[in-house]
């Protein structure tokens, strides 16, 4: 998600040791290779389409996996974050690894906060976003702008561990927001609230239900569109994208109006996709501010989710292909 800051702390402070410890006691079975292949790059599953820690996917209902109900405090730290909660898990880095510089430049991402509580982690453990670097300490709790370019480099020799949530957030978690510390302005008197284990404490943790649709409405596609405008070289000619979205707009409304998600309009929406698809091909390279290609970004926002395929993100670095439209007929079915 795009923030006006880099960085914010949270005002939340966990007790690191304890949350590590209920991760040692999983043992080392429950560690998987980093969905994406990256070296040095292991997870851990809590949550997860259906609660099935081998589902990597970011569409369907969420929920806990079994690592998670043998976690209590980790389950009380999720919780106090008051918010609802999409795919979370344990990202471990192992020492002298690092994540490349990407933006995180897909559907899921786009209107989710990832929230980073470190668990496991050295002062050589550096996180780059944009212009600004910050150390993430162990017990903090950090949301960052992943619309900006981003890295993370374990220089230490021990893995670095961080819990990791992404979430559409709530007006509670905007609040915890709102009493947080920017590190570009650091404020003296400011301190985090501690967090504590309650060993009577079962808390009932609020997890994506929906969050794909399978079609998707013409106004979530509008603002999609224009975000990504919004988003252009200021030097880039839009003209002929503007004329090409304001008739895949059109079309898409009116199909809306006669057919909603229904599959009897599906004929016409791809149609609509397939025209504009064919407009996108013609058009020059245009890049954005963060430096991606304009095109590539308005086909993973809405070009491959438009179908709700519920396939996940091919990466967090890289960017998408057109979905052909057998794929997304199919899927759409």
């Amino acid at each position: 998600m795009k923030l006006p800051v880099t960085f914010v702390q949270l005002p939340l402070r966990f007790d690191a040791a304890r949350l590590a410890a209920e991760i040692e006691a999983l043992g080392a079975v429950a560690w998987r290779p980093h969905p994406e292949g990256y070296p040095g790059n292991d997870a851990l599953p809590l949550i997860a389409v259906g609660g099935d820690p081998d589902n990597d996917a970011v569409a369907g209902a969420m929920r806990p996996t079994p690592n998670l109900a043998r976690m209590p405090y980790l389950q009380q730290a999720l919780a106090s974050l008051q918010t609802v909660l999409g795919r979370t898990r344990l990202m471990r880095l192992a020492g002298g690894a690092e994540v490349a510089e990407h933006v995180d430049n897909n559907y899921y991402w786009h209107d989710r906060v990832r929230i980073h509580l470190p668990i496991v982690t050295q002062p050589s453990v550096r996180f780059a976003c944009g212009e600004a670097e910050v150390h993430m300490a162990a017990g903090e709790c950090w949301i960052f702008d992943t619309w900006r370019r981003h890295r993370v480099i374990n220089q230490a020799a021990a893995s670095r561990i961080h819990l990791v949530a992404d979430s559409v957030c709530s007006a509670k978690f905007w609040e915890l927001v709102q009493r947080g510390r920017n590190p570009e302005r650091p404020t003296a008197a400011w301190q985090p609230s501690e967090v504590g284990f309650d060993p009577a404490a079962r808390p009932a943790l609020r997890c994506e239900a929906h969050n794909v649709p399978p079609i998707m409405t013409p106004w979530e596609m509008r603002e999609h569109c224009h975000f990504i405008c919004a988003e252009a070289d200021p030097n880039a000619d839009l003209r002929p994208l503007l004329a090409a979205i304001s008739r895949l707009i059109m079309r898409w409304r009116a199909n809306w109006a006669q057919h909603g998600d229904a599959e009897s309009g599906l004929d016409e929406y791809l149609a609509a996709m397939e025209e504009f698809k064919a407009g996108l091909r013609e058009l020059p390279a245009l890049r954005m501010r963060n430096g991606l290609d304009l095109v590539r970004s308005l086909q993973n926002l809405v070009v491959v989710p438009a179908f709700g395929t519920g396939q996940p993100p091919p990466s967090e670095r890289g960017e998408v292909p057109l979905a052909p439209l057998a794929t997304a007929r199919d899927a759409a079915r």
